[in-house]
């Protein structure tokens, strides 16, 4: 790097005082960079610190998209033991409207259930069906229901969702034909 010294003398005061003044003048272009660099330090990231953060932010949104889903589809699960309890409801309130036995059918090969009178109402993907009832109420080894009687009561029983290791029951009381959802713990 060359540098030149310049001495210079300049008035300060009206009196006259005069001081002598030191510049040092850069004539090389590049000293600006290093001079820059010491002041305000390096400015910019590497290729390597660039990639870094790529792959972290890449690994969060895995992470909150695997989450995202699994929520999904445990929303969806809800949703349909919601609907499963209204058809048991709705299943209960006609045996008695009418005056006559009515019964509730779960299919559990093809994730399906149908109440009297109604379509045939498929579970979304992934969420299985089980049930457990009164032996003279299963009709197969896939189809089973749950009879409700004028009265109100039922043959009783219980129906599982399972959903990524979530599993929601309904249970629906003999003596009442009251169906209730709970979510199991586990």
């Amino acid at each position: 790097m060359v540098s030149r010294v310049v001495k210079a003398i300049t008035q300060t005061s009206p009196v006259g005082n005069r001081i002598a003044l030191l510049f040092n003048v850069e004539a090389e272009a590049g000293s600006y960079m290093s001079r820059h660099t010491q002041k305000y330090g390096s400015r910019g990231f590497t290729l390597v610190e660039l990639m870094v953060v790529m792959v972290i932010i890449a690994m969060v949104l895995g992470l909150v998209a695997t989450s995202m889903s699994r929520s999904i589809s445990s929303a969806e699960a809800r949703a349909a033991t919601r609907q499963l309890v209204a058809s048991l409801r709705y299943t209960r309130a006609r045996a008695v409207i009418e005056k006559a036995e009515q019964v509730f059918l779960v299919n559990t090969e093809n994730r399906s259930y149908q109440a009297p009178g109604r379509k045939l109402v498929e579970l979304p993907e992934g969420v299985d069906v089980t049930i457990t009832t009164a032996r003279s109420e299963v009709t197969s080894e896939e189809v089973a229901g749950i009879r409700f009687f004028p009265d109100g009561g039922s043959t009783g029983g219980h129906v599982e969702l399972t959903v990524n290791g979530r599993e929601y029951r309904v249970n629906i009381a003999w003596l009442t034909g009251h169906a209730k959802m709970e979510e199991l713990e586990g």
